[in-house]
C-alpha cells in the first residue's frame, strides 16, 4: 500500500505515479511513495470535511476507543514499524524503536485517556459586575439580571498537519492523536523523505475503527501538494513542524484566510554553562546534539555558551566525547551516530563547516566524511573559539555540529543567549541552582532546561521569536486543536 494515497477511507492510485524512498545509510531503495496532484489533496481536505460533523459529534469515550486501539496496533508492531523507520531516517535502532515507534504509541495512549477536566474549561457560572451589570437587564419584567457563562472547548475543524522528516512516527503522533481526541479531522502531508512511516500510522487507525475521511495521508515531492493542502478552503487549521523560512510561507498563506496555526519550527538553543557546572554533566547533554538523529533535531543545544574559567575544559571534554562516538551502521548495536537524510543535507551542513572555518573558528574535531563505503554521513564537529556574530553560531545548521563561544559573566551569557532569532529551548547549567532558575527566567526561550536536556511530554512545548506560534504537548495540545466558546445565558 506504499504506493498508493489514503483518501477517504480509500487507498487511492496517485496521479502522479511513485518516487524512490531512499535509505541514507545504505543509499538502498527502501520503498516507493506516492505522488499525489494538487486535486487529489482538495479531495482529501474535502473528504476531511465531510467527515468533519459527524466525527466532532462522536462521543469523546468513542474516540478515545480508536486512538487506544491505534495505540495497540502500532505497540504491536514495533519492531516492523521501528525497521522502517530506520531505514527511512537513518536513525539508530534503539532510536527508531524508542523515541519514534515507542514515543507514537505513548502519544495515542495519552490522549485516549484524558483526564475529564481536559476536555472542557471548567464551567464558570460569573456574576456580572459594574459596568458590566448595566448591559445585562432582563426584559419583561424590567429588572436587573444576572447573566451565566461557560466556556467550553470545540473543535477547530479540518487540520492540515505537516510533518517533519526527523522523527516520522512521533512528531505525526503527536499532532494526529490530540487533533482526532478534540473532534478534529486532519489531512496529513508528510515530509516527503520518509512518508512510508505515516502512511503504516494511517493503516492503524484505519484497522482501529477510524471512519472513513477522519483521517487523510497525501505525499509528494512537490512544493504544489503541501501548497494545496495549507490553501485549501476545507482546512480551518494547519500544524507544521519544520524549518522558519517554510513556516513563514505557510503562516502567509494561513493570515490570508485567518486559519489557526500551530508552528513549531527553527531552533539555536544556547546552553549556558558556568564555571561552577557540573561538566560531566554539561557535556553529556551538549552531546547529546551529535548523536540524537545526527543533530537533526530543532531543541539541540548547539550554540555552547561557556565561562571563561570552564571554556578549555569543556572544549577539551566535548572534543574526547565526540571522539568516542561510533559513527556507522545504524543497525549496529554500537552505532552512536548514524547519517544525514540526504546527501543534499549533507553537503549543506559540511558547507556550514566550511563557513566556520573561513569565519575565523577553530574546528577541534570532525569536520570531515568518515571513511563509509556508502551513506550520507558527517562526522560530529566542534567549533571553538566563536563570536555569536558568526553565522554558524547564528543560523540553524541541523546536523551533528556544535559551535562554542566565551563569555566572561552572568549578564553577556544572558545577552548572548538572547542574541539570536531563534527561542525554542535553551540549556542553563549551574552549581547554583538558584542562579540557573533566575537565568533561565531572563532567556528569551519556550523551555529551559536546567542542568538537564530532559523533557517533561507534559510541559507545553513551543518557541519564542522565529521558532514558533503555539504551544503543544499534553493538555496544551487539546488548547492547540480547540476553539474556545462561550455559551451565555440570563439567571
Amino acid at each position: 500500500m506504499s504506493r498508493r494515497l489514503f483518501i477517504d477511507g480509500a487507498w487511492v492510485e496517485p496521479d502522479g505515479g511513485a518516487y524512490e524512498v531512499t535509505d541514507p545509510a545504505t543509499e538502498e531503495t527502501v520503498g516507493w511513495a506516492p505522488e499525489a496532484s494538487r486535486e487529489q489533496v482538495r479531495s482529501a481536505c474535502a473528504a476531511a470535511r465531510e467527515a468533519f460533523g459527524p466525527w466532532s459529534r462522536t462521543a469523546p469515550e468513542e474516540r478515545a476507543a480508536i486512538l487506544s486501539r491505534a495505540a495497540d496496533i502500532i505497540a504491536g508492531h514495533l519492531e516492523p514499524y521501528a525497521e522502517l523507520a530506520r531505514a527511512e531516517t537513518g536513525a539508530t535502532t534503539v532510536t527508531a524503536r524508542r523515541m519514534q515507534v515507542g514515543v507514537a504509541a505513548a502519544r495515542f495512549r495519552r490522549y485516549a485517556r484524558i483526564e475529564p477536566a481536559e476536555w472542557p474549561i471548567a464551567p464558570q457560572i460569573n456574576e456580572a459586575g459594574g459596568g458590566a451589570s448595566h448591559a445585562f437587564r432582563a426584559v419583561g419584567e424590567g429588572k436587573a439580571g444576572v447573566m451565566g457563562a461557560l466556556a467550553v472547548r470545540q473543535p477547530v475543524g479540518v487540520v492540515t498537519c505537516v510533518t517533519s522528516y526527523n522523527n516520522p512516527w512521533a512528531n505525526t503522533a503527536g499532532k494526529v492523536a490530540p487533533a482526532l481526541a478534540m473532534g478534529n479531522t486532519v489531512v496529513v502531508k508528510p515530509a516527503p523523505q520518509d512518508p512510508l512511516s505515516v502512511y503504516r500510522m494511517a493503516e492503524a487507525l484505519q484497522t482501529a475503527g477510524a471512519p472513513r475521511g477522519v483521517v487523510n495521508v497525501v505525499s509528494g515531492r512537490s512544493a504544489g501538494v503541501g501548497e494545496a493542502a495549507v490553501e485549501s478552503a476545507d482546512v480551518d487549521m494547519v500544524s507544521f513542524t519544520g524549518s522558519t523560512a517554510v513556516g513563514q510561507r505557510i503562516a502567509e498563506v494561513c493570515g490570508r484566510s485567518m486559519k489557526r496555526q500551530l508552528m513549531e519550527l527553527g531552533g539555536k538553543g544556547a546552553a549556558v554553562v558556568f564555571d561552577d557546572a557540573d561538566l560531566a554533566s554539561a557535556v553529556a547533554g551538549i552531546g547529546t546534539t551529535f548523536s540524537f538523529y545526527s543533530g537533526q533535531i530543532c531543541t539541540a543545544p548547539t550554540r555552547v555558551l561557556a565561562q571563561r574559567g570552564v571554556y578549555d575544559r569543556l572544549v577539551e571534554q566535548l572534543a574526547a566525547y565526540a571522539g568516542r562516538l561510533k559513527v556507522g551502521d545504524p543497525r549496529e548495536r554500537d552505532t552512536v551516530v548514524g547519517p544525514l537524510i540526504s546527501a543534499a543535507h549533507r553537503d549543506r551542513v559540511e558547507s556550514y563547516v566550511e563557513l566556520g572555518r573561513k569565519e575565523g573558528a577553530v574546528v577541534v574535531t570532525g569536520g570531515e566524511r568518515p571513511s563509509l563505503d556508502t551513506g550520507f554521513y558527517v562526522a560530529p564537529t566542534l567549533l571553538a573559539d566563536c563570536t555569536n556574530d558568526m553565522r554558524v553560531a547564528r543560523e540553524e545548521i541541523f546536523g551533528p555540529v556544535v559551535v562554542v563561544v566565551p563569555f566572561d559573566d552572568e549578564d553577556e551569557g544572558v545577552a548572548l543567549a538572547n542574541d539570536s532569532d531563534y527561542g525554542l529551548i535553551d540549556y542553563v547549567w549551574s552549581g547554583d541552582v538558584a542562579r540557573a532558575f533566575r537565568v533561565a527566567r531572563r532567556l528569551r526561550a519556550g523551555g529551559v532546561g536546567v542542568n538537564t536536556v530532559g523533557r517533561n511530554m507534559e510541559a507545553p512545548f513551543g518557541g519564542f521569536k522565529r521558532s514558533g506560534v503555539g504551544r503543544d504537548v499534553g493538555s496544551y495540545a487539546l488548547h492547540a486543536y480547540s476553539e474556545v466558546q462561550a455559551i451565555v445565558w440570563p439567571g
